[in-house]
């Protein structure tokens, strides 16, 4: 399917973020370790740049991460930041292979998104981010790699569990190819 920059994608942008930001604020689980939580906002951009692609992917992690922080904290963490636009890219990408607008959403789809948001995650955010925070913020490596370890556990479990489950329920919503419906 081609996802283009519509007007459809530029509302979809709008909204996902609004969605980022009240998941990321309201909908988290405390881990104990600072600033490192299990966030369902993360399961909602996998579904939403799976639908819309990776650049309305990129710019709802960038803009919601952003919005969240500034109303959550005051101020913005940019390496974080800039790490949940380029999740948001990769799960785009991986949804590129998908058809979920038409219904479609098959075992090996699942598994193949699953290997992409596992590495995008590992990588994501047990390397860049990190990385990021001790070049830019000069933070403690032990303890931002720790965060970044505890991070892509966690959002490889709940974009896995709950991702996946948001994307079969909406292929579920959608009229399959075929169909002698009326998309």
């Amino acid at each position: 399917m081609k996802k283009d920059f519509s007007v459809k994608t530029i509302v979809a942008i709008g909204i996902g973020s609004a969605v980022f930001v009240i998941l990321g604020r309201f909908v988290v689980i405390p881990t104990g370790f600072p600033n490192t939580n299990l966030e369902t906002a993360y399961p909602f951009l996998a579904l939403i740049s799976a639908i819309f692609g990776p650049v309305a992917g990129g710019l709802i992690g960038l803009i919601g991460h952003t919005l969240k922080d500034f109303t959550t904290y005051g101020s913005a963490w940019w390496s974080w930041i800039v790490c949940s636009g380029i999740i948001g890219v990769v799960y785009g990408l991986a949804g590129r292979k998908m058809d979920l607008q038409h219904g479609e959403f098959t075992k090996k789809d699942i598994i193949r998104f699953n290997i992409y948001q596992v590495i995008g995650n590992a990588v994501v955010w047990g390397l860049i981010a990190p990385t990021l925070d001790v070049l830019i913020y000069s933070e403690p490596a032990s303890k931002v790699y720790t965060q970044g370890v505890i991070a892509v556990v966690l959002n490889i479990i709940s974009v896995g569990v709950i991702g996946t489950l948001l994307m079969a329920a909406y292929a579920a919503t959608r009229t399959k190819k075929g169909s002698l419906t009326k998309d």
